[in-house]
């Protein structure tokens, strides 16, 4: 069991402690290197985080993080609006912008249905995906969400949902392996896979 030599200390270790993979030993470092920092950049990062907690929302159209109503990307009026890339998450899109390969626009589930987890359709952002389905504007949706088992099964279910729009429905190759992330896949593959997006029917039909 751990000792500390301050209360204050061991506090800010156990909160810095409970971001995704810091460790109690990371914990401590990073605890110790903010306490040698200047007074003013602990406060500026400090202010940082809170201001990012109290002030990001999410673009109304695309579920995206944003600084505004409408995220950077829907504001783009040189995007073609009429192409939708269905994924995961926020990480998802910033994998894909960096490939410089893709120039539609997101949607964002904000997770797939999994089971095992409790997570449901109702869970994740179908129903405002349906939504704008309805206004017309849409052509082509690319399904990119993850080479997993939930992946497939959110593919699928999103594919019974969409097959009443007239609509190119198509998923990214999989030049991606199997059970991979998209935001841990290298740049030059995630790019092609978009760019050699097949139609979603014939993944069906080779399973």
């Amino acid at each position: 069991m751990q000792t500390y030599p301050s209360k204050l200390l061991e506090q800010a270790v156990n909160e810095l402690a409970k971001l995704p993979g810091i460790g109690r030993k990371t914990a401590l470092r990073m605890a110790l290197h903010l306490l040698k920092c200047p007074p003013a950049e602990v406060e500026t990062m400090g202010h940082a985080m809170i201001k990012m907690r109290n002030d990001i929302i999410y673009c109304h159209e695309c579920r995206n993080i944003s600084d505004q109503e409408l995220c950077s990307i829907c504001a783009n009026p040189k995007r073609d609006h009429s192409l939708v890339c269905v994924v995961e998450d926020i990480r998802d899109v910033m994998a894909i912008e960096n490939t410089g390969q893709y120039n539609g626009i997101y949607h964002v589930l904000g997770g797939i249905i999994s089971p095992m987890e409790g997570i449901g359709p109702q869970d994740i952002n179908v129903d405002t995906l349906l939504l704008r389905m309805e206004k017309g504007m849409i052509s082509e949706v690319i399904l990119a969400l993850p080479t997993t088992i939930e992946g497939d099964t959110t593919n699928f279910f999103l594919y019974r949902k969409l097959t009443g729009f007239n609509i190119t429905l198509s998923a990214i190759a999989r030049g991606i392996s199997i059970g991979d992330e998209l935001e841990h896949t290298d740049e030059v593959t995630l790019g092609r896979s978009i760019l050699n997006r097949t139609p979603y029917e014939s993944i069906l039909i080779r399973k």
